[in-house]
């Protein structure tokens, strides 16, 4: 009898040994994963999709961010933390925990880019831009504009102007092609809720239509207040079949053999774009058009004027007839030609 209380004994101390091993153990797991990593600098992740939990730890290990992978995948089983982990780039701060990277992981706290794509900037330059860009995949490089608009599942559609400039946010490594997407379907959606609640009698058949005179709009003038003005004589002038006679177009027709100044030359050269020489709006868009200029297409001035020219000192003077547009060209010239003059003078002093 005495033999066998001592063997229940012993039983229940190397019991004890090992609950006590076992919660020993269970602690050391827990401060492992709670403790403070290895990494003194903060360390850049890529996390890919189809990667497993393991292979994470591991390259968190390789870069030196993690110390013991093995016991921390051991303590989150022991806990039944499953965590998904969302794809992209992270920044793991210096002397992350375990937890705390988990933690990154499951709320998605993704490194962020941003491109932002200025008014009045062409596709052309929409696409140098995302090319441009290191953190952006260059999917769409050497493809043409035919081949982009296919892929973004719009073939046969001219890019020009179809895409609204803003800003983007996306995960670094992000393909280009999906930016295009974004602006092409904020630039599709802006301009059917504007066509919808577009004022009456408007010389326009098409949304469309609307995208290209904004553009226009877009190109003529930087100034806020003057866009739904310079809308207004566009306006009048389809209104009555007079040619619309924008330099814009003129000079988005050259492309490449624009040099800066336009000619007498170039404005008498016929181009599909040459508004001086072609009547109506020019076939396409010239620029990616903001939401001001749209506005201001869909609801312009209700004015008689007919005629714009630049003031040269930023703005343009309006005139309702030819007579007095000459006269406001013959003064903006003379104001040209005495800022060249006084430049001279200035350069000739130095």
């Amino acid at each position: 009898m005495l033999e066998l209380l001592r063997g229940k004994r012993r039983l229940l101390l190397i019991g004890a040994l090992a609950l006590a091993a076992a919660a020993g153990g269970y602690a050391l797991l827990e401060h492992t994963y709670s403790a403070p990593g290895p990494s003194a600098t903060p360390v850049r992740l890529n996390v890919t999709a189809g990667e497993s939990l393991h292979e994470v730890f591991a390259r968190l290990a390789g870069l030196g961010a993690l110390r013991h992978p093995r016991e921390v995948e051991a303590y989150m089983r022991l806990r039944g933390i499953e965590p998904r982990i969302e794809i992209g780039v992270y920044d793991i701060p210096a002397y992350s925990s375990p937890a705390h990277i988990v933690r990154l992981f499951v709320e998605g706290r993704v490194v962020l880019d941003r491109i932002t794509v200025v008014e009045g900037t062409t596709f052309a330059e929409f696409l140098h831009e995302l090319d441009a860009d290191p953190d952006i995949d260059p999917t769409l490089r050497g493809k043409s504009d035919a081949q982009i608009m296919a892929a973004l599942g719009h073939a046969g559609q001219n890019p020009e102007g179809r895409f609204f400039p803003s800003t983007y946010i996306f995960s670094p490594g992000t393909p280009d092609i999906t930016i295009l997407r974004m602006a092409h379907q904020k630039m599709s959606s802006v301009l059917a809720r504007l066509w919808r609640g577009r004022g009456a009698d408007l010389p326009l058949k098409s949304p469309y239509q609307a995208l290209i005179l904004a553009s226009m709009i877009e190109k003529e003038t930087g100034v806020r207040g003057e866009r739904r003005r310079i809308a207004g004589v566009f306006v009048n002038r389809l209104r009555r079949g007079m040619k619309l006679q924008s330099d814009p177009t003129v000079i988005y027709g050259l492309g490449s053999r624009y040099r800066g100044v336009i000619s007498v030359r170039d404005l008498t050269t016929d181009t599909p774009y040459n508004t001086y020489t072609r009547s109506g709006l020019p076939p396409t868009p010239i620029c990616l058009p903001g939401m001001r200029s749209l506005r201001a297409a869909m609801h312009p001035d209700k004015t008689r004027d007919l005629y714009f020219v630049a003031t040269g000192k930023g703005g343009h003077h309006f005139s309702r007839t030819l007579a007095t547009h000459d006269a406001q060209v013959r003064r903006y010239l003379a104001q040209l030609r005495q800022d060249r003059e006084r430049a001279e003078r200035h350069e000739a002093a130095q």
